[in-house]
């Protein structure tokens, strides 16, 4: 009777594990075909006859014919080319510049012996929620030089708050032991964190790593405010633009040419089909980077979370 019993509320468990398992895959397949699907979208549109495209309303399954002259016309604007490289330089020195503040201010705060590190700490967290307004920080700005100058683009967001914290329970999570080994061989702080905890923290630098990528690579507002000159923009600021303000003659023809749509026959789909390559182009290269770096993303954003 018990034996039968066990093999019933054995029978019933799987049931519900398989019915659990079924409907979680069928749940997660809908989320993602829900955020895949804008992608496609776009990919679609990118390659499809503007005239064609220009005329279809609602879900976009497939290519409306095929054509590359959309990305024929981005690739020949001199502005769309100045903006790759701006945003190629404020990415790269700009991660550097985030990297480097990050680990160093991480590192400080997660010794136990840091002198005032509860104030500190608080002090430190008070800026993730208050900030001087706008106007006083574009006078700030102009007042120490950064006013259409390309480096306000990497000082202003040097360091995010939030990554710091992150990293900093990250290299709490090294055990001490490690490090009073390091000591007792002699070695300095500086070694002690280029040689113990930055190994041993792999996953989460590299997490840390992508969210500065990303954010960098997304960056339009403070080249929005405080640049000027059209030649540094960086893509996103140029994409804005073309997509918020609907400004396609200006942002989308260089000086020396450009893509030039208002020559092209059908000047309006070719706006709309310039909208859609210039999308590809500025977001392909930022999903190239993240397969690298997924093998860390997951456990790298767990080490960062299980401490206080």
């Amino acid at each position: 009777m018990v034996k039968e019993k066990e093999k019933h509320s054995i029978g019933r468990w799987k049931f519900t594990n398989v019915t659990f398992n079924i409907f979680n895959y069928v749940f997660l397949t809908f989320l993602t075909l829900i955020c895949l699907y804008p992608i496609l979208h776009i990919v679609f549109a990118s390659v499809s006859n503007p005239n064609e495209l220009m005329m279809h309303k609602g879900i976009l399954l497939r290519p409306l014919g095929f054509t590359l002259n959309g990305y024929k016309l981005v690739f020949k604007d001199n502005s769309i080319f100045t903006g790759f490289l701006n945003t190629g330089v404020y990415v790269g020195l700009g991660t550097l510049v985030n990297m480097m503040i990050t680990i160093m201010g991480a590192y400080t705060l997660s010794r136990k012996d840091l002198l005032w590190k509860a104030p500190i700490m608080i002090v430190i967290t008070i800026t993730m929620f208050f900030g001087g307004g706008l106007v006083p920080w574009f006078l700030l700005m102009k007042q120490i030089g950064l006013y259409n100058n390309a480096m306000a683009m990497i000082l202003p967001t040097a360091l995010n708050t939030w990554n710091m914290i992150i990293l900093r329970t990250g290299f709490q999570s090294v055990p001490v032991e490690l490090e009073e080994a390091a000591v007792m061989d002699g070695a300095t702080q500086v070694k002690i964190l280029l040689k113990v905890i930055i190994p041993l923290s792999k996953p989460v630098l590299a997490v840390i790593l992508l969210y500065y990528l990303v954010g960098n690579w997304n960056s339009w507002f403070n080249a929005m405010v405080l640049l000027k000159d059209r030649g540094l923009y960086p893509l996103q600021l140029l994409l804005k633009e073309i997509l918020v303000t609907n400004d396609s003659s200006t942002a989308t023809v260089g000086s020396a040419g450009g893509i030039a749509i208002s020559n092209v026959q059908g000047a309006t789909a070719y706006r709309e089909l310039v909208k859609y390559c210039v999308i590809v182009v500025a977001t392909a290269p930022i999903l190239v980077v993240y397969p690298f770096l997924q093998k860390y993303f997951v456990k790298g954003v767990y080490v960062g979370s299980i401490k206080g």
